[in-house]
């Protein structure tokens, strides 16, 4: 069991330095009164899904999940042992 308790820890400290850094990396979603009338979409926010910000949001997602379900299985490997 403290094989495995390694192993989460380590990977759970990747988890979140990976999460840090593309947090830090993502720019803030400050559009003014332009977005209130709808004068923003344009090429760009239709392609939404193909930016670098789209790809760093979903990276942050998918390490936010791994965080929190690493976090509850060495809760739970530290209740067995």
């Amino acid at each position: 069991m403290d094989v495995l308790y390694v192993i989460f820890s380590v990977v759970i400290v990747i988890a979140a330095l990976i999460m840090i850094v593309t947090v830090l990396l993502q720019q803030g979603n400050t559009r003014g009164l332009g977005a209130i009338t709808g004068q923003l979409d344009s090429y760009f926010s239709k392609n939404k899904a193909k930016t670098v910000e789209a790809k760093l949001a979903l990276i942050t997602k998918i390490s936010a999940a791994v965080f929190v379900v690493l976090s509850l299985a060495l809760l739970i490997v530290d209740k067995l042992a």
